[in-house]
């Protein structure tokens, strides 16, 4: 199983973040010791001064294929789920400052707190009116829409499949909305879909 990302798919994030509006998708990886499951509690890492918080959306992978036309892709997934990407915004911004790659600062254990329920396609009505949000400590940071998306669900799947073979069981982190923002040890972590809680958890 594998963890793709898209980055910038909100334009929203990308103007918050001073980022350039990319004209495909941005791609990075996390590796599977990344995930945590169960509402298991994040702990923060001495390796960073500066975790943010990036609720998204996750599809999962259904079905092997390469090369999918955008107009089949849909075929190539079964369900929705919520994930956080969390990010170490200070040695993400030092490796970008040296054009080097900044896996340490997206894919470093536990950095992708995943929702143990994920939604069938087929109990949504229009996958590009789709709302979730995240809460810290009770207050919503950040609030999405998948109308508000750069690189819809089928764009990114026939995207990604054009450099990697999509395989059973992967999972697809589709970006995240405006409102990203640091956490601290005591917070606890709510993310919705819709109005359903899906994960919560707390930073110690």
């Amino acid at each position: 199983m594998r963890i793709f990302a898209i980055g910038r798919n909100y334009a929203e994030h990308i103007k918050e973040l001073n980022n350039e509006r990319p004209d495909e998708p941005v791609i990075f990886t996390k590796p599977d010791t990344a995930i945590l499951r169960d509402n298991a509690p994040f702990y923060y890492p001495d390796f960073s001064k500066d975790i943010h918080h990036e609720v998204e959306l996750v599809l999962r992978v259904s079905k092997e294929g390469k090369n999918i036309e955008e107009k089949f892709a849909q075929k190539y997934y079964d369900a929705i789920g919520l994930g956080i990407d969390f990010t170490a915004r200070d040695l993400q911004q030092k490796a970008k400052e040296k054009g080097l790659p900044w896996d340490i600062a997206k894919g470093f254990n536990g950095s992708a707190p995943l929702a143990n329920t994920f939604k069938p396609v087929s109990e949504f009505k229009d996958l590009k009116n789709i709302n979730f949000s995240l809460k810290v400590d009770g207050e919503i940071k950040q609030q999405g829409n998948t109308s508000l998306m750069l690189f819809s669900f089928d764009y990114i799947i026939s995207y990604l499949s054009r450099f990697f073979t999509l395989r059973t069981g992967d999972l697809i982190f589709t970006g995240t909305p405006k409102g990203v923002g640091p956490v601290k040890v005591g917070n606890v972590l709510t993310a919705y879909m819709e109005d359903e809680k899906l994960l919560e958890f707390e930073v110690r």
